[in-house]
């Protein structure tokens, strides 16, 4: 089988990118050819670049007939989009279906109903886009600058008009039940989404989080990650240390609110985040969205370190309370304090909530499961297609 793969790469490395990576190598371990369409946000430079890309977002006929010289090139089996903004736009999905070719679209975030794709604002929960209100991003100033806010309201609204999610995507598979709850309440049909959780590798190295020397966070460093929440926290924990791992916009911000206990050691490597996780008793993850998945939660697990989350959307059928980690409420800097200092002064609960959630990995998100849903997922695309060639494409799945 041949799968082609759609994905613009964001300017901050994040969960979108490393699940593109990761499907693409699985498939390809398993002996599928694997094609890729990529474009990359770093590619843009200069102010008169950013407003044409983001003017071409809602419909590109370049990325259009970019992809179209593609499929026909590599004639797919299947297409399977990941990020489409905001360099290829969902123009590539009228040139998958003109091809004819069965499309499974990932949905990581929620873009299809809320302009900014988080559903949050000035740091709180926001579904007031939801429903064909995309206006309210520019009535609100989601984004803090009016035009830009316009900009996003009319971009969501003319991809919605134009229905192309609808009419042109076979299979939607959203990351965990919480965000299929969310594309039913957006209008699409349940029976063609299907929830896979996102593959988590398991790692040689298990973490002893009875030697653990600090706490730990890895993330993108944004508003929607809660970073600051952590903050707060180790501000009244001045004695137990915390290193945190990663970068993004709010970097500054973030540096000038840490408190002498909190390290930043910048954006690792596959390597180096390993080891990262290996020294670490447990991992904060603070997020103040709805987290689709929450992939930092479940490689944490992974590693055999129980997890401090928020109780929020994904992130709540990844970490167990009470059984492969503790939760509290987003913002609530009080309770994390207290999960910490717990689980610090608490060996023997660290390692028993650690083993729960290395075996929980195993069980639901190893490489071998996620292999065996996805292609569950691209049959049922082949089946549902209208296309000619469906008979043919399902012929070569095997």
């Amino acid at each position: 089988m041949l799968a082609l793969h759609i994905h613009n790469y964001y300017r901050y490395r994040g969960g979108e990118d490393v699940m593109f990576e990761r499907i693409c190598g699985i498939l390809r371990a398993k002996g599928h050819s694997v094609a890729t369409f990529e474009r990359k946000s770093n590619d843009i430079s200069g102010a008169v670049a950013k407003i044409q890309a983001f003017v071409s977002s809602a419909y590109s006929k370049t990325a259009k007939a970019a992809v179209k010289a593609a499929l026909r090139e590599q004639n797919p089996d299947v297409v399977h989009v990941h990020n489409l903004y905001p360099l290829i736009s969902p123009s590539a999905l009228e040139a998958c279906a003109e091809e004819g070719i069965p499309v499974v679209m990932r949905c990581p975030n929620y873009r299809m109903e809320c302009p900014t794709g988080v559903l949050m604002r000035n740091g709180k929960v926001c579904t007031s886009c939801s429903g064909g209100r995309e206006y309210m991003c520019a009535v609100t100033n989601c984004r803090g600058n009016i035009a830009e806010s316009t900009a996003f309201a009319a971009r969501n609204m003319l991809t919605r008009q134009r229905g192309l999610f609808h009419s042109a995507v076979d299979v939607f598979v959203p990351p965990s039940e919480f965000v299929k709850r969310r594309l039913i309440a957006a209008g699409f049909a349940a029976e063609r989404i299907t929830v896979v959780p996102n593959v988590v590798p398991l790692p040689s190295i298990i973490a002893d989080p009875a030697a653990g020397i600090y706490v730990a966070l890895a993330g993108r460093f944004s508003e929607e990650k809660g970073i600051e929440t952590l903050l707060h926290a180790a501000k009244r924990l001045p004695n137990i240390p915390v290193r945190i791992a990663g970068e993004g916009p709010m970097e500054s911000v973030l540096r000038s609110l840490a408190p002498s206990n909190v390290t930043f050691v910048g954006q690792l490597d596959r390597e180096a985040l390993a080891e990262f996780y290996a020294r670490a008793r447990f991992c904060v993850v603070p997020s103040r969205w709805y987290e689709a998945f929450g992939l930092v939660a479940a490689e944490a697990m992974s590693f055999g370190l129980p997890v401090v989350s928020t109780n929020m959307a994904g992130l709540a059928e990844i970490v167990d309370d009470g059984v492969t980690g503790l939760h509290f409420g987003a913002g609530d800097a009080a309770t994390l304090a207290a999960h910490i200092e717990r689980l610090w002064n608490d060996s023997c609960l660290c390692v028993q909530m650690g083993e729960a959630g290395r075996r929980k990995v195993e069980r639901e998100y190893s490489e071998e499961t996620y292999y065996t849903r996805l292609m569950n997922v691209y049959a049922k695309a082949m089946r549902t297609n209208s296309a000619p060639a469906v008979a043919g494409n399902m012929a070569r799945i095997a």
